[in-house]
């Protein structure tokens, strides 16, 4: 029940950090409800199931009469003195039992109505909504009245959604392939809008009912209820959640949750996307995805640039376009230098002196803790002397079956460093450039991976550095200037050719294209430091020849391009 949620929330449990199981807090009640779905033996009371069938039916019929229409208020009242006649508000434990028997009753009703053959697919979804948007009404009303018992009562009972959650995650696991999502769609799509009604009462509560429904997503999430993945993907994106958490709720709240609704995408998807496995169902949550993140790219720009970093690292390395979605957002209130325009001066950009926000705590996922100490010590003084030439082996310890490196490693490595190596040169009252970057601990550990790691390990590397190159910001500079650095300073082509492949995999997919990475490439081929055109690889074939020449021609004229035009995406 919502009330249970307000007082776990009140206690110091963390409601924005979405868990499978707390000790206290939303999730724990949500799995409460869950386990008393699950439980194989109900030992229902005798009787109770025809009197939740009839209860059941009466609201149902009341729900639809001119009367509810007119005194909505008065109609519930007389429904909760019935449901008190039968006994059914006696105990928390049988009011979850009426829940419980009412959300399976209504869920087999819409079995049935799928069933029918002779129906068209219109009149189906009439019939089952007329009795979920019913119960759906009776799960909001009777959350609030509900709790006036809680002052007699010394137990728990689980919110609602747990137990609605608990129904979809055992008919998931006893249909399989014939698991249908339709009635628990609609049952958390209108239950979330009734209860972020613009009503007093509702509003109170409002930052719980979010959180509940988060945490409840989370472990609906598509990994653990494929079946569902589809309706979770709806829920997820709609406009009025997406408003919710990452607007209306005060102080960026939500931001925290709905990244990790986020991540939970990003995983599921993975290992399809990584194979490049997409068959058809594979591929409609993919294009639902990227329309997603271009919802958010547009609306909300300055989620996508605080959290860009958790979101990369569940990404596989070939999501070119979905990484690029995510690494072309900037705050509203900056307007971008054009990376088009003759002598840019980068350095010269104010925005360069202030370092991005970045929620997530990177540095914690460098691990175990002696490569850590060993690495920091290495940064402070270059010791211990055998701390590069184990580098490479401590990034081959992965936990993922089936992978050679530790990728969340690598790139936490990659930006620690990176912010360590500003923070140094900051200190000495310089900024970073190709000068200052060079001759140092921080540089040292790159050029060791560029050099000492393998094709694999190398590409997963130059990758982690391009994440980096977003808008105007201080690792966008310093990012920029490390990859032209270690393209200058190769001791082999094959180093040069990888650098430039990172790079022009991510410009030769539709736009968006981040800022970052435009001036970047700009720079690699304009500067005759770098000698580009002279490499062997540009020449190397014909076809690759003209595609250098085409990425070329549209870097070298001058043209009005925002990097954030989203339209282009290819359907």
């Amino acid at each position: 029940r919502l009330t249970h949620l307000i007082d776990a929330l009140r206690a110091n449990h963390d409601p924005a950090v979405l868990v499978d199981r707390a000790q206290g807090g939303p999730s724990a009640h949500i799995h409460s409800g869950i386990l008393q779905v699950r439980a194989r033996d109900f030992d229902d009371p005798p009787g109770l199931m025809e009197k939740t069938e009839y209860l059941l039916r009466d609201w149902v019929s009341i729900y639809h009469s001119p009367s509810h229409s007119r005194e909505p208020t008065r109609a519930f009242s007389v429904f909760v003195q019935q449901l008190n006649g039968h006994g059914i508000l006696k105990t928390d434990d049988l009011i979850t039992r009426f829940f419980r028997m009412s959300t399976q009753m209504c869920v087999d009703l819409c079995y049935r109505a799928l069933a029918e053959q002779t129906v068209t697919p219109t009149l189906v979804r009439a019939k089952c909504f007329h009795t979920l948007d019913a119960f759906v009404r009776l799960i909001a009303l009777s959350s609030e009245t509900f709790r006036r018992f809680k002052q007699h009562r010394h137990q728990d009972q689980p919110p609602k959604q747990g137990i609605v959650a608990g129904v979809l995650m055992q008919d998931h696991d006893n249909r399989l392939a014939e698991f249908q999502q339709l009635p628990y769609h609609r049952v958390f799509i209108m239950l979330f809008l009734e209860l972020n009604a613009p009503e007093a009462i509702l509003e109170a509560i409002n930052y719980q009912v979010l959180t509940a429904f988060c945490h409840t997503l989370h472990i609906l999430r598509p990994s653990k209820s494929p079946g569902f993945a589809y309706a979770w993907l709806e829920l997820v994106s709609h406009r009025v959640f997406i408003g919710r958490m990452l607007a209306v709720t005060p102080q960026q709240k939500g931001w925290g949750m709905y990244a990790q609704l986020l991540i939970d995408l990003f995983k599921f998807l993975a290992p399809f996307l990584r194979n490049a496995e997409l068959a058809k169902p594979v591929t409609l949550l993919y294009k639902g995805t990227l329309r997603v993140l271009l919802v958010l790219l547009h609306d909300f720009p300055e989620f996508l640039c605080d959290y860009h970093y958790g979101f990369c690292d569940v990404i596989p390395p070939n999501c070119i376009q979905m990484r690029n979605l995510i690494l072309s957002a900037f705050p509203r209130n900056m307007r971008l230098p054009d990376p088009f325009t003759p002598n840019l001066k980068v350095d010269m950009l104010p925005e360069i002196a202030h370092a991005p926000r970045v929620l997530t705590n990177f540095a914690s996922m460098i691990q175990p803790l002696g490569f850590k100490k060993d690495l920091d010590s290495y940064l402070k003084a270059r010791a211990p002397v055998t701390f590069l030439s184990e580098l490479r082996s401590s990034l081959q310890v992965s936990n993922e079956p089936g992978m050679r490196y530790n990728i969340p490693l690598m790139n936490a490595l990659v930006l620690y460093v990176g912010t360590q190596a500003i923070n140094f040169i900051r200190s000495k009252g310089l900024t970073p450039t190709m000068t200052t970057i060079a001759h140092s601990s921080h540089m040292d550990i790159f050029q060791n991976l560029a050099v000492d790691l393998d094709t694999e390990g190398r590409y997963l590397f130059l990758n982690a550095i391009a994440n980096q190159l977003r808008y105007p910001n201080s690792h966008t500079h310093y990012f920029s200037c490390t990859l032209l650095y270690l393209f200058a300073e190769a001791n082999t082509e094959a180093i040069q050719e990888q650098i430039t492949r990172v790079l022009l995999e991510r410009l030769i997919v539709n736009r968006p294209h981040p800022w970052g990475l435009l001036i970047t490439f700009i720079e690699l081929i304009k500067n005759p430091t770098y000698k580009f055109w002279n490499h062997e690889f540009v020449h190397c074939a014909p076809e690759i020849e003209k595609l250098f020449e085409s990425v070329a021609r549209s870097c070298m004229v001058q043209k009005q391009v925002q990097p954030a035009q989203e339209n282009d995406l290819a359907e």
